[in-house]
């Protein structure tokens, strides 16, 4: 066979090739496609021949789905995707009918994978006026900004009048995120429907006027004045200038008055997360000097230097105070106020004092003693609104703090957001550098219902400090017999330091720092969310593992919510809350991270 023979031949085999590349792939599917498309339109022919009152009249246009037509038995060939066993769309194939001078004319719209019919099947392109996201303040009336345009593939520009309008849901006097739905049809009826989001929000300042009738400061025990930030409850007390204060709505923990500054600056504000941080703003907060003459003062003479947190005054609490003297900036434990009676002591509230102070909103104790810190807070006036009521199960909120989505990392969250784990309830004291998450029980550990509780009593050394390594010690007891009650899988053994005092146990002032490799251990005073946890049933009486060498003060939190570290014996039994690290690998899998919805970890 010569050269030219065998060219011949192979240009034959390659035409050959691509006559039957060009069949398969296109010429046969293409033919299928279109018997399926006579198919299913000769089958809606026939619905209608035996249904004929389902035929459109007037400009209207009938549709029946080629489900509709094999559920019905008028189609009983089933269609294929090309080399395929997956069946042509069911739903989104479909017939059209409607009558064009005097008789009806009919559309089908077959899909089957990458083939579809070229039959117009789209709505109309709707393009609004302004944003497609809309912000309005609360109280003001909304109007709408209308369509630009609307154009079909088919029928051309459109009448921007046919779009159907529906903004009935926006409520303008409720602060909250709606949708305004815009939909439009083509001759076919195809339909399109866009949305524009109009979010009504009030500057939180504006909020407050509106509230409190304008005035400046929330009066009374039970104003719907609570805002979440950064992860925390906190609670509105009034205007100050352009801007607004807020207090948290319980004690985080519990420190000597000397201690409060430093403990706020140094470490409170590096539990705020930094978009929380960007809504705040330096202020300087009353620190009078207030006598027995001076405690029904309702103006400060004296102030701190900017500062971007504090704690209240009793100014605060006098403002707030309605006619009955019952204000929400008493809470249920001793709390420190920002204001002197002397050199020595300073003063606190709560909402019941008892003995030689019943009937008084203010007590002056030691500035030695450790009483709950509520820190005050200064938020841009102008921070909008963007969800909530106020009330305590719909706080404000200003979306500086994002909800964590399912199987997000527990790591990447804010300290102060609640976790449901083991039955119980958690608050995510801080997370760790190593990537694990800190966090302590909200309740006591208990059995049955009933609080588990220990002592130092089996100690047989004379320093009874807190230590995990020394038989018997609550340190101890808590490390190695808690596991027995609570489900410890979760954790991970983790160092930690035990502060250990000379004698009066003050926040910095430790002597040394024990530390010890454990996977449970008691709170420590001085950090987050130490203090008695606020719920609807008042935590009991629990360690901390602060304690001194001399005289073996034993840090502890009474039943009334107060720390106590003197006159505590050997034999004394009191419960215990837990802290833990959770592994770096522990996920969310529902919740919002809310006292109402924590986060669940577990499956």
């Amino acid at each position: 066979m010569n050269k030219k023979t065998l060219s011949v031949l192979k240009l034959l085999v390659v035409v050959v090739i691509v006559a039957l590349f060009v069949w398969f792939i296109f010429i046969k599917p293409s033919y299928n496609f279109s018997k399926y498309e006579k198919t299913l339109e000769e089958a809606a022919v026939r619905y209608y021949q035996l249904n004929p009152t389902e035929l459109p009249t007037g400009k209207r246009v009938a549709t029946v789905t080629m489900q509709t037509l094999y559920h019905k038995s008028y189609l009983k060939e089933d269609f294929y995707i090309p080399y395929t066993d997956k069946p042509c769309d069911l739903k989104e194939s479909w017939v059209k009918v409607r009558k064009v001078d005097g008789e009806y004319k009919y559309y089908t719209y077959l899909q089957c994978g990458a083939i579809k019919s070229t039959v117009d099947n789209k709505g109309p392109e709707i393009k609004l006026n302004g944003s497609e996201t809309m912000t309005i303040d609360l109280g003001s009336k909304y109007k709408e900004p209308g369509v630009k345009s609307v154009v079909d593939n088919t029928d051309g520009k459109m009448n921007v009048k046919d779009v159907t309008i529906d903004s009935k849901k926006v409520d303008t006097e409720k602060i909250g995120t709606y949708k305004v739905t815009y939909t439009a049809t083509d001759g076919l009826k195809n339909k399109t429907t866009v949305e524009r989001t109009v979010e009504v929000v009030s500057k939180i300042k504006n909020a407050v006027k509106i509230a409190n009738d304008k005035k400046d400061y929330y009066q009374g025990s039970a104003p719907a004045n609570y805002v979440r930030l950064s992860g925390m409850l906190f609670r509105i007390i009034g205007i100050d200038g352009n801007n607004v204060r807020i207090v948290a709505d319980e004690d985080i923990a519990n420190v000597n008055y000397s201690g409060v500054s430093p403990w706020l600056e140094d470490y409170f504000m590096k539990h705020i997360n930094d978009n929380a941080k960007k809504l705040l703003v330096k202020n300087k907060y009353c620190n009078m000097k207030v006598t027995k003459e001076t405690l029904n003062a309702a103006e400060c003479t004296s102030f701190t230097d900017s500062k971007y947190a504090h704690i209240p005054s009793v100014i605060d609490v006098n403002l707030t105070k309605d006619d009955k003297s019952e204000s929400f900036m008493k809470p249920e434990t001793l709390s420190w106020l920002a204001n002197e009676n002397s050199d020595k002591t300073a003063y606190t509230t709560r909402n019941v004092f008892f003995g030689n102070e019943a009937g008084s909103d203010f007590y002056a104790d030691l500035k030695t003693q450790n009483y709950g810190v509520r820190p005050v807070l200064t938020i841009k006036g102008n921070t909008l609104i963007k969800s909530g009521n106020g009330t305590s199960t719909s706080p404000y909120t200003f979306g500086e703090t994002k909800t964590g989505k399912t199987d997000e990392l527990i790591n990447t969250r804010y300290s102060g957001e609640y976790i449901s784990y083991g039955g119980m309830l958690w608050r995510i004291i801080e997370v760790n550098e190593d990537g694990t998450t800190k966090v302590v029980s909200i309740e006591n550990i208990k059995k049955d219902g009933v609080n588990i509780k220990t002592n130092y009593k089996k100690v047989k050394s004379d320093k009874k400090i807190y230590n995990p390594t020394q038989k018997n010690n609550v340190g101890y007891y808590i490390n190695n017999k808690v596991s027995e009650y609570i489900d410890t899988s979760y954790f991970v053994n983790k160092e930690i330091k035990v502060p250990v005092y000379k004698k009066e146990i003050q926040y910095g002032k430790q002597k040394t720092t024990e530390k010890y490799k454990v996977k449970l251990s008691a709170p420590n005073m001085y950090e987050m969310f130490s203090a008695s946890a606020k719920s609807a049933s008042r935590t009991r009486s629990y360690w901390l593992l602060n304690s001194s060498e001399e005289p073996y003060y034993k840090a502890l939190v009474t039943d009334a919510g107060v720390v106590i570290t003197e006159n505590v014996g050997d034999f004394d039994e009191y419960g215990i809350r837990v802290v833990a690290n959770l592994k770096k690998s522990v996920s969310i899998k529902k919740g919002k991270g809310t006292k109402d919805s924590p986060y669940n970890i577990t499956k």
